[in-house]
């Protein structure tokens, strides 16, 4: 492995810089970064190239400024810098737009370099606190003219392949795909959001970089990734706000909301659904906002708060009703009666509602064989297994059990996987019962295998 000492004097060669210039470099950013106290000279950067460690966030700031130069994404593990630093920093929603995309770019690039790394990253169940109420504050103070929507061509290209990944993800589960995204990312999308300036193009990229920045951490989300999907999400809400388009804000605080009830935090998971349609307001995206309502049932059904959560369903019904899909985005092209039921399913699951939760069921069961959509399937199969259980109908649990497992199988999902083994534990109060055994058998098989 390299020193400190090889890999910047390295680095610093390749940028054609000199100490001094490095140093009224680092002085600059640091201004960028709100670390004004940063004063390097020619004499501390000697020192640094001799081996000397600069405090945090000095590495991160020096990398930024060596990237700038030389045109592509150098980080603070390729100066010889200690990597944590990057962890740290895409769980901070920056005030600086310059800041947020070195952030995420930093990001992106652990993703697909140093997987394990990152992956050790926690999930911080506070952490969404500061950027929610960061993103609300400036989204109502900042609203868009309706209507305006830049079309430029490097943007429609993004949002091209944004629609491609969106059908791998839906189709065939969030473990397909998701490093190829990553690179694709790395190499096109964050590159463009360095060197664009003009404000029409950086807002038009800020919408198409946080649409696809969710999409990652969505797909991390539904890989058991959850460190790295939260890092995602937060960077994504940043670029959203950047974009000034609040549904796209909306939409990342739900994937937020659906990931902090889905850990354990349903309290969280309430709160960000309701900053979700703060910010939404009432005349964009009903689509989202039936996501919101849904996403806060959930939580109030973990809460045990079974009339709210039953008056939450119903306005995500209502909201739903509105729509009309050419006025939709694309990233809501997955909201619809699949998803929403199979939500709907989970809600009364965990209410146990079991007449409720099988109708919701059912109706998602059929809207997602329509669609050939085996992940969402899978997970209404399986609350439907749930909602015979609670009847003590082993027999028609057993058999939603097995398609749950068939479906499973055809994509990369740790939520599906989980949801089997959700099953599992349920069935476990039958006994030795022989279906209770075939299950856990055939169970055990898909497990291993993922």
């Amino acid at each position: 492995m390299t020193s400190p000492k090889t890999a910047l004097a390295k680095w610093l060669e390749r940028s054609g810089l000199s100490n001094k210039e490095l140093a009224r470099r680092i002085k600059t950013a640091a201004q960028t970064w709100g670390q004004p106290h940063i004063q390097p000279d020619a004499t501390a950067v000697r020192r640094w190239l001799n081996g000397l460690q600069p405090r945090p966030p000095v590495p991160e700031i020096i990398a930024d400024v060596i990237s700038a130069q030389v045109g592509f994404r150098v980080t603070t593990y390729d100066l010889g810098f200690p990597e944590g630093g990057i962890a740290d920093r895409s769980i901070v929603y920056n005030p600086s737009f310059a800041v947020t995309v070195e952030a995420v770019a930093d990001l992106g690039r652990a993703d697909v370099d140093r997987r394990k790394f990152l992956a050790a990253a926690p999930f911080a169940a506070v952490a969404a606190v500061g950027p929610s109420r960061d993103w609300l504050l400036n989204t109502l103070d900042q609203q868009p003219e309706p209507g305006q929507r830049v079309r430029l061509e490097d943007v429609t290209a993004v949002k091209n392949m944004f629609g491609e990944f969106q059908k791998m993800d839906v189709l065939q589960g969030g473990g397909s795909g998701r490093l190829i995204l990553a690179q694709y990312m790395n190499q096109h999308v964050y590159p463009l959001l360095r060197r664009t300036h003009a404000e029409d193009v950086r807002r038009a990229l800020s919408e198409a970089a946080a649409e696809q920045t969710y999409l990652l951490g969505w797909m991390s989300y539904d890989n058991g990734e959850h460190g790295t999907a939260q890092r995602y999400l937060i960077q994504s809400l940043r670029l959203a706000e950047e974009s000034g388009n609040p549904a796209l804000g909306a939409h990342v605080l739900a994937g937020m909301a659906d990931q902090a009830t889905l850990l354990g935090n349903p309290t969280e998971g309430r709160r960000l659904a309701q900053a979700g349609r703060a910010g939404l307001g009432k005349s964009t995206s009903p689509a989202c906002l039936a996501d919101l309502w849904a996403l806060e049932a959930r939580a109030l059904a973990r809460l045990g708060e079974k009339a709210a959560a039953a008056r939450a369903v119903a306005e995500s019904e209502f909201a739903y009703n509105r729509v009309q899909l050419q006025n939709e985005p694309e990233w809501a092209t997955f909201i619809d009666p699949a998803y929403l039921h199979g939500e709907h399913a989970n809600t009364f699951r965990d209410l146990k509602d079991a007449e409720a939760a099988e109708e919701h069921a059912r109706q998602s069961i059929a809207h997602a064989r329509k669609q050939r959509r085996a992940r969402r399937g899978a997970m209404s199969q399986a609350a439907l297994a749930v909602s015979h259980l609670q009847r003590g109908n082993l027999d028609a649990a057993h058999a939603a059990g097995l398609r749950t497992l068939t479906l499973s199988g055809q994509v990369k999902s740790s939520r599906c996987v989980d949801a089997v083994q959700d099953l599992q534990r349920r069935m476990k109060p039958f006994g030795t019962h022989r279906l209770v055994a075939d299950f856990d058998e055939r169970a055990r098989e898909l497990v291993a295998a993922a």
